[in-house]
């Protein structure tokens, strides 16, 4: 051990963790700390129930999370708060469908802005060709002689049809960002956020840009407006595992359950004879078939019968074939309505059973 003390050399070595549960948590993390740094106060938010406590004045609300779950109170709620002075920026969600005359972006389709895929453009800008970066937008500046680029998803474009937006900013392919006036504040609808996360913010004039859109305000980042319930998270990560938990209680339930009918005792192991055979079997069509089909397959054997002595006997009237009936096995007519006539369908006494049964076995046998 002494020799291996004096042999070991030490050094230094860094291993990387990745990233804290902070930023796994919350991907506008490091836009959080930018904001700070430039001396703006910064706080995020889960869900919309914190409107109440902001006032619009000098604050902005940035909307980056899923909002199909918004409802339109909830918009209501935003775009009042916005119109007292607030400053509101979110995402489009959804694309514009000309079919219905509406996207499933609610609030979107309120700000009356519309979005498309920027392949589906008729007439692509003049002077493509020239731009040296036509996959950054571009914001132009008054008194600044270049452009701020931002990495915006070139994939998308914004449409103002009622001409409402009072600033917006280009890639060479499309529209990504319109601001618009909404009573004393303003709405600033990108086509996507992902430039603000941590891989990207560092990048262009990312982090500069969302510092110039919120500058002078206080920031409510807004990333997640409703958390999904436990059932919808056990049907995206587990759909087997809970058709299977599903499948096993309903297995239960069945295994468990009241069964019908009275409980019989084990047979024994002795060989039955003949007539606890026959006596067994018949108990078991009564129990599952019921009187009404015993009795019914007793007066199709019969007709079966009759049809085979008396050809084109199906094409007589009822009284007419009672009488054949009673011709071909010598019963009187009163024993033959008795045994073929249609009866009720209520369950019989074992005693009227019994004799409806007699009945038709003597009428058979006579045949």
């Amino acid at each position: 051990m002494t020799w291996l003390y004096l042999k070991a050399t030490p050094y230094p070595a860094e291993i990387d963790h990745g990233p804290a549960p902070e930023a796994l948590a919350n991907p506008y993390l490091a836009a959080e700390l930018f904001l700070r740094k430039q001396g703006l106060s910064v706080s995020h938010a889960n869900r919309l129930d914190v409107l109440p406590t902001l006032a619009p004045e000098h604050h902005s609300l940035l909307m980056f999370g899923d909002r199909y779950n918004m409802t339109p109170r909830q918009i209501d709620q935003v775009l009042n708060w916005t119109r007292a002075g607030g400053r509101l920026m979110f995402v489009a969600q959804s694309l514009w469908d000309e079919k219905t005359g509406q996207s499933n972006d609610l609030l979107l389709d309120r700000v009356q802005l519309q979005q498309s895929l920027s392949k589906d453009l008729k007439d692509p800008p003049p002077g493509t060709r020239d731009d040296p970066y036509p996959q950054l937008t571009k914001l132009y500046l008054e008194d600044e002689d270049a452009p701020a680029y931002a990495s915006f998803d070139t994939a998308f474009h914004l449409e103002d049809p009622k001409n409402l937006a009072q600033a917006w900013a280009n890639s060479a392919k499309a529209t990504h960002m319109m601001q618009l006036e909404h009573g004393l504040g303003s709405i600033i609808v990108v086509t996507d956020a992902d430039l603000w996360k941590t891989p990207a913010i560092d990048q262009y004039d990312n982090a500069w840009l969302l510092w110039y859109l919120t500058a002078d305000t206080g920031v409510t980042l807004l990333f997640d407006t409703e958390h999904d319930s436990l059932l919808t998270l056990l049907l995206r990560h587990f759909p087997q595992a809970l058709v299977a938990l599903i499948a096993l209680i309903g297995l239960g339930c069945w295994h468990f359950g009241v069964r019908h009918g009275p409980l019989l005792e084990p047979q024994g192991k002795a060989r039955r004879q003949l007539q606890e055979h026959l006596r067994a079997s018949a108990d078991f069509m009564l129990r599952h078939d019921g009187q009404h089909s015993l009795l019914q397959a007793l007066q199709q054997d019969i007709l079966r019968r009759v049809r085979h002595r008396h050809p084109g006997y199906e094409q007589l009237d009822v009284a007419e074939q009672w009488q054949v009936l009673a011709r071909l096995s010598g019963q009187p007519a009163d024993a033959i309505s008795q045994a073929m006539g249609p009866r009720l369908k209520q369950r019989l006494s074992r005693a009227e059973f019994s004799r409806q049964v007699a009945r038709l076995q003597t009428l058979r046998n006579a045949l």
